[in-house]
């Protein structure tokens, strides 16, 4: 399918498939919503509010689901170093994105960081950790999310597949069923859909969910919890 690179309305770009007129992170601002809907609302929430207390706290085991641009990866990366917490991450992607995509994105001035550590993330090796800092430990897997098969092995997950309009068989009870368990007891999930059939789908396999103001220009977003 046809992809190019936009500019979105914070100044920070992002893929688009034209034939779907879908893009990897919201036309209203891809750095914003990344750090509203992934940090904000799901790793400082957890580490803030759920995570052990103890002097020395346990790494937070983190999956992605839609690794895409590397952005949410890249910014947990930073956090890591902010929040001062081991962070293991799991980024699952069918379809890398190219290196001359990535060399058209522009997280790097954007943040205004060392352009290595987005270079770090997407030219590590496949399949096995890698080790990007001190704090992030990264691994990368090429396949369909429907081949997630982890149990009770994640701490927090981002849900970032593309949106139920195009992709409605990632929106449903068997792949929320596939999350449940992969998620730790008390476990959480977040992501940027607020649909009312993704609420079901959720609250079916026994997802405790809250609905909540959403990132610049979606009026909800939907985190959920592993009773």
């Amino acid at each position: 399918m046809q992809r190019k690179i936009i500019t979105t309305s914070d100044g920070s770009k992002t893929i688009q498939i034209e034939d779907w007129n879908e893009q990897y992170h919201s036309v209203h601002g891809a750095i914003q919503e990344a750090k509203y809907v992934y940090i904000q609302q799901g790793l400082v929430f957890y580490t803030t509010k759920l995570a052990s207390k103890d002097a020395s706290p346990k790494p937070i085991n983190v999956l992605e689901v839609g690794f895409g641009t590397g952005l949410n990866a890249l910014l947990t990366l930073l956090n890591a170093e902010a929040l001062q917490q081991t962070i293991h991450y799991v980024g699952v992607e069918a379809y890398p994105i190219a290196s001359e995509e990535l060399q058209q994105l522009n997280y790097n001035s954007e943040l205004q960081i060392d352009p290595k550590y987005l270079r770090s993330l997407h030219e590590c090796d496949w399949e096995k950790q890698q080790h990007i800092s001190d704090r992030f430990h990264l691994t990368k897997q090429q396949k369909f999310f429907k081949d997630i098969s982890e149990k009770e092995t994640f701490d927090l997950i981002y849900f970032d597949a593309f949106g139920a309009r195009v992709q409605p068989e990632l929106w449903t009870e068997a792949m929320f069923r596939r999350m449940y368990n992969a998620l730790k007891s008390k476990g959480v999930l977040t992501t940027y859909s607020a649909k009312g059939s993704v609420r079901r789908a959720m609250l079916e396999v026994g997802f405790e969910v809250e609905k909540f103001q959403g990132p610049p220009g979606k009026r909800h977003m939907l985190r959920a919890f592993k009773r």
